[in-house]
């Protein structure tokens, strides 16, 4: 039941392709440098465990024009994303784990080699050290930066006590896969791979970026953009746009059904390992030990230890491919659906800012030219914020639905290729082995083994 449901769900997701956008988008300056907006924290418990797992060009952000207006709105409907060739030049590598022990704290460090031929790079290669904490700020910065834009999901920090150690292998080679994705994922994007704090992030050594982080805003600005994020969030936004309502329903019904797929497929996992396979592989060591005291049945018992042997590999490689292959790949968009909620409250507090500075024009007589001057502002802000969430929405939406169908279709491939493999493990048992089982001797002297073996 629970793996019809999975292939229900999932089948649900692939369909329903949007087209490739080609709506405006922002850089990281000029007239968008007005999308400094304050970052929410939205995580939420969890109740189970969580198992943590393209290419396009961006055009010249300067190269308008000379006959087109230079108005920052004008300026803004001439940026847009563009399909380009496949011309990759900025590789990343997060590799070597280690640990660090201080008097105060323990964690763990991961090298990032970065091999780019960007001529605004000193270098064509960069190798740096970087904690978890260190790419908590990087992700808060560029959702400062540009906060209407598909951030990449960051691996949760905690997990439930007591279901996995914090610090053992398994868990750090976890973080260390999705750590390398985030950053590759931000690599591919055509406008947050040119951002300048993800350019330092992946030059600069601990001590420049530690020094780096202190010019960022203090800590009276960024409680007061928090104050302001709040208050905008208790307002709600009263006129949103259809399109971004469309979206809005659209990610509350991906968020229900890929956390339905991530329990299912997690679950499934768990019970097919603790259930089937731990239980199988102690079945094999049993036969063998079987035969030694059966001298008509050593060639059929030793025959069937060895099938469930070439059973439990062609399970445990299944296993390790569901847990490599889709497990890592749901979830992350279970986070993804946790960072759109987010998206839209940034896009709502930008309009709804916009709403109340027109609402006050129509009451205050003073100051008018004021808030005239603030509203134009707000406006092209909110055009800004807009064509960007538009433009990328295309964009992850089709990589969703690539990611999604991959991971699925791979594991299909990979079960007919398991029940292939057994299939072909059960051949070599003796022929005789169908006749013995209907001897009623045998069938006595098997359960009285099965019950001395338990």
């Amino acid at each position: 039941m629970d793996g019809e449901r999975l292939a229900s769900g999932s089948s649900e997701l692939a369909v329903g392709e949007s087209p490739r956008g080609g709506a405006p988008i922002p850089s990281g300056s000029g007239s968008c440098s007005l999308l400094q907006a304050d970052v929410l924290d939205l995580d939420e418990d969890e109740d189970d465990l969580e198992v943590f797992s393209k290419d396009a060009s961006l055009m010249d952000m300067n190269s308008f024009s000379p006959m087109m207006p230079t108005s920052p709105l004008s300026m803004i409907n001439q940026i847009k994303f563009e399909d380009g060739p496949d011309l990759k030049d900025l590789f990343i590598t997060v590799d070597a784990p280690e640990s660090h022990v201080t008097t105060i704290e323990t964690f763990i460090t991961y090298r990032i080699i970065t091999k780019t031929s960007r001529g605004e790079f000193d270098s064509s290669e960069f190798e740096v050290r970087r904690r978890y904490q260190d790419f908590l700020w990087l992700k808060g910065k560029l959702e400062e930066a540009h906060p209407t834009l598909i951030i990449p999901p960051l691996p949760e920090k905690f997990i439930v006590k007591g279901m996995v150690e914090r610090f053992n292998d398994d868990f750090i080679e976890t973080r260390r896969k999705a750590l390398h994705k985030f950053l590759n994922r931000i690599a591919d994007h055509p406008t947050l791979t040119f951002n300048e704090d993800f350019k330092v992030f992946l030059t600069a050594q601990a001590w420049e970026l530690s020094s780096y982080k202190k010019q960022g805003p203090g800590l009276l600005s960024r409680m007061g953009q928090t104050v302001r994020a709040v208050a905008s969030s208790m307002r709600g936004v009263k006129n949103r746009p259809d399109e971004f309502m469309e979206m809005n329903n659209f990610i509350e019904a991906f968020s229900q059904k890929i956390n339905l797929l991530d329990k299912i497929s997690q679950r499934i996992y768990k019970e097919e390992k603790e259930n089937y396979f731990d239980e199988m592989k102690e079945y094999g060591p049993i036969h063998i030990l079987w035969s030694a005291s059966e001298e008509d049945l050593v060639d059929t018992l030793k025959g069937i230890a060895s099938c469930i042997e070439e059973c439990c590999k062609a399970t445990e490689k299944r296993m390790s491919g569901l847990s490599e292959a889709l497990l890592p790949v749901v979830h992350e968009y279970v986070l993804y659906s946790e960072m759109l909620v987010g998206v839209m409250k940034r896009r709502d507090q930008i309009q709804t800012e916009l709403d109340s500075k027109v609402e006050a024009l129509t009451y205050r007589k003073a100051d008018v030219d004021l808030l005239t001057e603030e509203i134009g502002k707000l406006e092209d802000k909110v055009e800004c914020a807009n064509n960007a969430l538009k433009a990328d929405w295309d964009r992850w939406k089709q990589n969703m639905q690539n990611d999604l169908r991959s991971a699925f279709t791979d594991t299909a491939e990979e079960n007919i290729r398991y029940y292939e493999q057994t299939n072909l493990s059960m051949a070599p048992a003796p022929m005789s082995y169908h006749k013995q089982l209907t001897d009623s001797g045998f069938r006595s002297r098997t359960s009285n083994a099965l019950e001395l073996a338990e």
